[in-house]
């Protein structure tokens, strides 16, 4: 596989690009509550505190400041709270000090870490991830779809705007579930996994000669804004349990965008409103 930039050219003048999981397709809560925190459980043998365990993994990674942290992370981060609060966790530290320094945080490089240190919390936190992968795998198809008015916003900042996904998701799972619903047809370029980061990602699509006061990030985590404020575009946040209003409203944004009124105020607004939904 080549560049995923290999033959993109830039055909108008603004660019929004959308984050995909959580944001426009409907798929982050229901991995992280059915596969996520339950295979966490599972693992580590918590069935006797899973409620007060379950609540806190989904506050971590889906109703705080913290959503859509990589998840070795949010794994480190609820397993030395568990440690601290709850019961024991045997060499936690391991995987805290591995998820805080490690370069890759991904099913190989766990894999080597847990061999390199003879880890047994390592060891688990791979298998961990692998039953998450099968469980996610395993979900229904009808239980991920896009959110309401996704395909009739994004069809219609088409008619004006070159569309990009940038996602840290799988880029096959992205591909298929964006082709599934139709909404590929109105997509220029999808950058995922494979890509690089976020940030680096819209970095390299300036590079195509889009002014940065003409591009627009849309996203649903802390994540996504701060690939937005590193590359100096503006930040459209689809809000966590308002999603359908926020996509409601994605062409008052494109308006500010085409109008040259985002900066200042109105970007100031959507970025508070943002944190505050999560806070």
């Amino acid at each position: 596989m080549g560049s995923p930039f290999e033959g993109y050219k830039k055909k108008n003048e603004y660019l929004v690009c959308i984050d995909s999981d959580g944001c426009a397709i409907d798929s982050m809560d229901i991995k992280h509550i059915r596969c996520f925190g339950p295979c966490m459980i599972t693992e580590w043998g918590l069935e006797k505190y899973q409620e007060e365990i379950l609540k806190r993994w989904n506050e971590i990674n889906l109703y705080s400041m913290t959503r859509g942290i990589n998840r070795f992370k949010g794994l480190a981060a609820m397993l030395k709270e568990v440690n601290e609060k709850i019961t024991p966790i045997e060499d936690v530290d391991s995987l805290v000090q591995w998820a805080e320094e490690a370069d890759e945080l991904s099913n190989s490089a766990v894999e080597k870490a847990a061999k390199e240190k003879n880890s047994v919390c390592l060891e688990k936190a791979l298998r961990w991830s692998e039953a998450v992968n099968r469980a996610i795998k395993a979900l229904p198809e009808e239980d991920v779809k896009p959110f309401d008015g996704v395909k009739e916003k994004i069809t219609a900042l088409h008619e004006y705007c070159d569309i990009a996904i940038v996602s840290s998701a799988n880029y096959e799972a992205v591909k298929e579930e964006w082709t599934r619903f139709g909404l590929i047809d109105h997509v220029d370029i999808v950058l995922a996994q494979n890509a690089g980061s976020k940030k680096s990602c819209i970095e390299k699509l300036l590079t195509f000669g889009y002014d940065k006061d003409k591009v627009m990030m849309t996203g649903d985590a802390p994540g996504d804004l701060d690939a937005a404020e590193k590359n100096g575009v503006f930040y459209y946040p689809i809000l966590v349990r308002h999603e359908a209003e926020s996509w409601e409203r994605i062409e008052e944004a494109a308006k500010h965008l085409t109008e040259g009124t985002y900066a200042g105020e109105y970007q100031q607004e959507l970025i508070d409103r943002f944190k505050a939904n999560l806070s």
